[in-house]
């Protein structure tokens, strides 16, 4: 199982459902459940960009400094689903 989720790069022991789930209802070992759901992604279309603007909110919502909101969202573009194509 990914430290991460390759998606997001929300840690995966942080995720309630355990990770995202693969279509035959087996948990996804690389994607948390706001991420991936039933063998597919929550929004397929979305860019990396899009994903470092989403997780920036959310972490302003949990009132994590800007600082250190910059520096986790950083990282979005090397993770798995944004490398590869």
């Amino acid at each position: 199982m990914s430290k991460n989720c390759q998606s997001c790069g929300m840690p995966m022991n942080k995720d309630v459902q355990g990770g995202g789930s693969e279509k035959d209802g087996s948990k996804s070992l690389k994607y948390c459940s706001h991420c991936y759901m039933n063998g597919g992604f929550s929004h397929p279309k979305m860019t990396a960009a899009e994903m470092q603007g989403l997780v920036r909110g959310k972490l302003k919502e949990m009132k994590v400094p800007g600082f250190l909101a910059g520096f986790f969202v950083s990282g979005i573009p090397r993770l798995e689903r944004w490398r590869q194509g």
